[in-house]
């Protein structure tokens, strides 16, 4: 059912060697390839056939569900409307993901819009890499868009990554949080070339003690550009925390700005952000182990990205 270049896409943003055991959703080409569920994951299509419903039962525990796209398909742009329903009290992990392999001169691209309804105490991780690879000379856009609700006491923890090959990516994050709840948002970005990365994210905490941090980490490489704005907007006595550290190689550039907006007398708002260049006593002393320039580089950014 999976050819080679299916396994290497799928390895490559959501961790597979093959089909998955338990619940999951496998796109390719804007059409479903596979799909299976479980007795606490339900996976149907929406009523719209734009996308799917995943419904967690509450109270599931250690169980993880795989959503993975991929596409090959010259000159097309899928776009798919998801929408996940976490049941009370569960805990949760989603993996989900899109790869491009690009062989023709035509562009190809994904707009993945997900809509997250996180109930009362429960947890979700999700997991999500975008990845672009292929001889082709078509631009790889992505394009993702993701929305959170966390009821009183939910937690969910986002993991957003664009590994490589990317041209073109505008990214939209929007949560709003209850009382008692917890967002965390860590976003890695590499760019390298002429590509580009916008990202856009609104966090509003209208919740009693409700708290967020949103982390990114961006390298930008070669004439590329990217932009990442910020905006935690609070309406309750709550906590919120913007970290954005940008590294700029050969000629890129970068814009940053982390927006705080304390609505209520009682927020606590922080936020810090740093650009810059490799420090050369860093590259010194890999150099003198043995690395060579090269391969220092490498190894610094691969650490500043996962840090």
């Amino acid at each position: 059912m999976l050819d080679a270049l299916d396994r290497e896409l799928l390895k490559a943003v959501a961790g597979l060697e093959d089909i998955p055991k338990g619940a999951y959703n496998i796109r390719k080409n804007g059409k479903l390839l596979v799909r299976e569920t479980s007795a606490n994951i339900n996976i149907e299509t929406n009523a719209e056939a734009t996308g799917i419903i995943v419904t967690i039962k509450p109270a599931t525990r250690n169980e993880s569900v795989h959503i993975p796209v991929i596409l090959s398909q010259a000159g097309l742009y899928d776009v798919v409307q998801n929408t996940f329903i976490i049941g009370e009290d569960a805990d949760i992990t989603i993996i989900a993901g899109c790869g491009i392999h690009c062989g023709t001169s035509r562009s190809e691209g994904h707009a993945g819009i997900h809509e997250f309804r996180v109930g009362k105490k429960a947890r979700v991780k999700y997991v999500e890499k975008h990845f672009a690879t292929g001889p082709g000379k078509g631009k790889r856009a992505l394009n993702p868009t993701t929305k959170i609700f966390l009821d009183e006491g939910a937690q969910a923890e986002m993991e957003l990554t664009q590994i490589g090959g990317i041209d073109k990516a505008t990214r939209l994050n929007e949560a709003k949080l209850d009382a008692r709840s917890l967002l965390l948002i860590t976003e890695r970005v590499l760019t390298d070339g002429n590509q580009s990365a916008v990202s856009k994210n609104l966090i509003t905490l209208s919740g009693t003690d409700s708290r967020a941090d949103m982390i990114s980490r961006s390298v930008i490489k070669g004439n590329s550009k990217q932009n990442f704005y910020a905006t935690i907007e609070a309406l309750a006595k709550c906590f919120g925390h913007i970290e954005c550290d940008a590294i700029i190689m050969d000629n890129g550039t970068n814009e940053t700005v982390p927006s705080l907006k304390a609505k209520h007398p009682d927020a606590e708002l922080t936020h810090e952000a740093s650009i810059g260049k490799i420090a050369s006593d860093q590259l010194i002393k890999l150099m003198s182990m043995g690395l060579t320039y090269d391969e220092a580089v490498n190894r610094i950014i691969q650490g500043f990205l996962m840090k």
